[in-house]
């Protein structure tokens, strides 16, 4: 029995890690004024940093439409007897239901199970790579889904920001608000709770607000899984990878890169973690 999963770009799962695997990833949209583009594949992440930070038009996202998940899951279903379907919390995007729309619609005889991850980045794409591992484990469609929404109370996801003018462009948070933050340099941190971005705090600087990751981190038993996230600090996200092989072997932390779906909101010099914990 072939199990395929699909997920999407917001997940953040490397491209050459997602085709090693056999991972379909769906991409999301990006809206320069009257310019779209698909996430990572008409647009890479330093084109899209460099935009963002220079270009006068600040971009928005869209999600797939079910007509793009119609033409996937037509097209891996040619290859599958079932379909594993994982995607950012539909709290924070129409993803998910697109992609429910999409399986109503895609006519295909193998059966297709939509999650809603309830999670983001690399929170999302941990239960993708779970998932994967589990299909070619030879578990069935339904162990998978079933394995899948016992993981996600399990996941747990801190960030760093380094500025609020990218939440305020967005609408997240109040543009004075954004001025005091900018004026104190304070640097907000976000987690993702019950499907939703909620504040977790300000710092009044990046090594402050590191030491809170590698903390919270520490605080999580039973580590199972470990990401690290950034967007245009690599050599910033390496350094935390070797202070948190103190806690959970080096060799097994993913560095992953923030994509432009997630990284309209939160700009540049972000440094997030993921854990999925046991259970």
């Amino acid at each position: 029995m072939v199990i395929k999963i699909v997920t999407d770009s917001t997940a953040d799962i490397p491209v050459a890690l997602a085709e090693k695997l056999g991972i379909t990833v769906v991409p999301e949209y990006l809206r320069f004024g009257d310019k779209v583009l698909r996430d990572r594949v008409d647009i890479n992440e330093d084109e899209f940093y460099q935009r963002l930070t220079h270009d006068p038009i600040h971009p928005n996202t869209t999600q797939p439409s079910p007509d793009d998940f119609v033409n996937i899951y037509k097209e891996v279903a040619k290859k599958a007897d079932g379909i594993v379907s994982i995607h950012l919390s539909s709290k924070l995007s129409g993803t998910y239901n697109a992609a429910v729309s999409g399986k109503g619609a895609a006519g295909v005889k193998c059966p297709i199970e939509v999650i809603d991850s309830q999670v983001v980045t690399m929170g999302l794409g941990e239960l993708v790579i779970a998932a994967n591992e589990m299909a070619q484990a030879g578990k069935s469609i339904l162990e998978i889904a079933a394995a899948v929404n016992k993981m996600i109370p399990n996941i747990h996801i801190l960030g760093l920001l380094d500025t609020l003018k990218y939440l305020a462009l967005g609408g997240r948070i109040g543009k004075v608000q954004a001025l005091l933050g900018s004026m104190l340099n304070v640097k907000p941190m976000l987690s993702v709770k019950d499907g939703v971005l909620t504040p977790s705090g300000r710092v009044r600087s990046r090594v402050k607000g590191i030491d809170i990751l590698v903390n919270y981190v520490k605080n999580i038993p039973d580590i199972q899984d470990l990401s690290v996230i950034h967007n245009t600090t690599p050599d910033e996200a390496k350094e935390l990878i070797k202070r948190l092989g103190a806690i959970y072997p080096e060799e097994k932390i993913r560095l992953a890169r923030l994509g432009p779906a997630l990284g309209v909101h939160t700009g540049p010099g972000i440094l997030f973690v993921a854990v999925r914990g046991k259970g």
